[in-house]
């Protein structure tokens, strides 16, 4: 079956005439049917922790549109919360964490081995998955990077410039790199039972990445992510992975060969030409198009999917945006751009 998916013979590095195609955040507020089922959850973290529902939103936009993979419905953060942390999410502005300030708070978190229990859940969804969903769609499983994590955790919710995990980093480098050390070593955990679950690709979200700049983004961003990659082949042999470093930069030249990811997540900051010649030499690459486009749409919408597909013709390519598609989207515009990908 492996052999059908188109996904996974894009990551494998073939080169396709119409490359794979899904979306981030593709299970999400722009679509009504994902509205009403969250609506019965009653919040965020009882969708994600509700077996049942987790899959149906994560099914709906295969449904929907056809894409050739689903990636699973969570959130990163569950993963801190697993470990000890408190997490809520404040209507309208987003998730809050307890802080890790120091080595007390660090102290008091657990190990990566007693995550499972409180993940059993994400599991679940997974093993429903792999049973549901259709033979030649790919199944995603993800997690945070350890630095986009650790700067949630650090600052107890998300920041413009990640300054407090920044400022820990820069403080107390001991307590900032065993919390690095603990979130690589629970995300190899977690990510190794969402395989064994039956996820057949696992993707790592750096959200941040682009804020470590120097030996700090070789340090914080591509050793975490060569450690959990390096663990998981060995684990899984063959297991392909994806690492999105967002906003790298120069950063993404080489990050596949550094890291053995067998492919490279490109958000919309880049060139897709200059990726072409940059980032696809060392193999597959995935993304870039604006989110906003899915907002806009119009002919700009199906120039620019058809000028990304050509700059990425030449290799393997995995169609994608730069970033999660917005609440704002227009569910339509997701067919424009599928009729001007695959005609």
């Amino acid at each position: 079956m492996a052999e059908t998916k188109k996904l996974l013979r894009s990551l494998a590095g073939e080169t396709l005439d119409v490359p794979p195609v899904w979306l981030m955040r593709q299970a999400g507020r722009y679509l009504p049917e994902y509205r009403a089922t969250r609506a019965e959850a009653g919040d965020f973290l009882s969708l994600c922790y509700n077996s049942d529902l987790a899959a149906e939103v994560t099914l709906q936009p295969i449904r929907r549109y056809g894409f050739d993979a689903a990636i699973l419905f969570a959130d990163i953060l569950l993963l801190p919360q697993a470990l000890g942390a408190e997490l809520w999410f404040e209507t309208g502005e987003g998730p809050r964490l307890s802080t890790i300030t120091g080595a007390e708070g660090l102290k008091a978190l657990k190990g990566k081995d007693d995550i499972h229990d409180h993940m059993a859940p994400v599991y679940e969804t997974v093993r429903i998955l792999a049973r549901e969903l259709p033979k030649e769609t790919t199944l995603i499983g993800f997690a945070g990077a350890p630095w986009t994590v650790a700067t949630y955790m650090i600052a107890g919710r998300g920041t413009p410039d990640q300054a407090p995990a920044h400022a820990l980093k820069a403080g107390d480098r001991a307590t900032f790199e065993a919390l690095i050390d603990l979130l690589t070593e629970s995300t190899i955990e977690y990510l190794s039972k969402q395989v064994e679950a039956g996820a057949e690709v696992v993707k790592i979200f750096d959200s941040w990445a682009g804020s470590l700049k120097g030996e700090d983004f070789t340090r914080y961003a591509l050793e975490p992510a060569r450690r959990i990659i390096a663990a998981l082949k060995q684990r899984h042999p063959g297991l392909p992975c994806i690492a999105f470093p967002r906003e790298a930069g120069e950063n993404y030249i080489g990050f596949a060969r550094a890291t053995g990811a067998d492919c490279v997540a490109l958000d919309n900051s880049v060139d897709a030409d200059w990726a072409a010649a940059k980032v696809q030499v060392d193999g597959c690459v995935q993304g870039n198009m604006a989110p906003d486009l899915m907002v806009t749409g119009g002919q700009a919408l199906i120039d620019e999917t058809k000028r990304i597909k050509a700059a990425f013709s030449k290799g393997p390519h995995i169609f994608n945006l730069g970033h999660g598609i917005t609440p704002d989207a227009d569910p339509e515009n997701v067919h424009v751009m599928l009729e001007a990908l695959r005609g």
